[in-house]
């Protein structure tokens, strides 16, 4: 009887730290998705911690609880929509061809960014030249990235889409090269469709390290 009576207390207080633990995330949550918003409509520099809590509906010690500034809010939101567009796009991967594949992948992220071009200007100039540890964070995602690129270029290579001394991790390099150059020429206004001008430049490259026609089999060749 004891330690039921004793098991009641428990109980609740596991409850109760249950309930702050799913609080706090909604918060974090709320916040995250309204300083997303307020960026994207008044930019980077107009953007206020103060502003960001009014319109949570928090105080402003509330959203430095949970970031400690406005820049890790914004890196915050970058690094996890970019992990979402990337966890979606890698489980819809169907390794078509590699110049299919690789337009693919590139889409997913530039339809990201074209949702919120204002905040996206500010996305990536923070994220380029982020301070630790969110340089290492983003590092660490376009490695991830860059390393699927790779796996696609092997894969391709096998089936004969590229040539056989052809480096997949140079093709992966090459991948970041020109989606960094469209997504950079569209955010400066220097051109309107950003995936078009990747697709070119990317089906150029493959161009260059195709493989070789494959030539008849020794069957065919007999036959002659």
């Amino acid at each position: 009887m004891k330690s039921k009576r004793r098991a009641a207390p428990d109980t609740s207080r596991r409850a109760a730290k249950v309930r702050r633990v799913d609080q706090k995330a909604t918060t974090r949550a709320r916040v995250l998705e309204v300083a997303r918003g307020l960026l994207e409509r008044d930019g980077f520099e107009a953007t206020s911690v103060r502003a960001i809590a009014q319109e949570a509906g928090v105080a402003a010690g509330t959203v430095l609880l949970h970031f400690a500034d406005k820049t890790q809010l914004l890196h915050e939101a970058l690094f996890e929509d970019l992990e979402r567009t990337w966890a979606a796009t890698r489980a819809k991967s169907k390794r078509r061809s590699l110049q299919k594949d690789g337009e693919q992948l590139a889409r997913s992220f530039f339809d990201y960014y074209a949702r919120r071009p204002a905040l996206s200007r500010a996305l990536l100039r923070e994220s380029l030249f982020a301070d630790p540890p969110w340089r290492e964070r983003f590092a660490a995602q376009v490695a991830e990235v860059h390393r699927h690129v790779a796996e696609l270029a092997a894969a391709a290579a096998e089936r004969g889409e590229m040539a056989s001394d052809a480096d997949p991790a140079l093709i992966g390099a090459a991948f970041f090269s020109f989606y960094y150059f469209a997504l950079l020429a569209w955010l400066q206004g220097g051109h309107p469709e950003p995936l078009r001008l990747f697709a070119r430049l990317w089906q150029q490259h493959l161009a260059g390290v195709a493989g070789a026609p494959r030539g008849p089999s020794r069957n065919q060749e007999s036959r002659r």
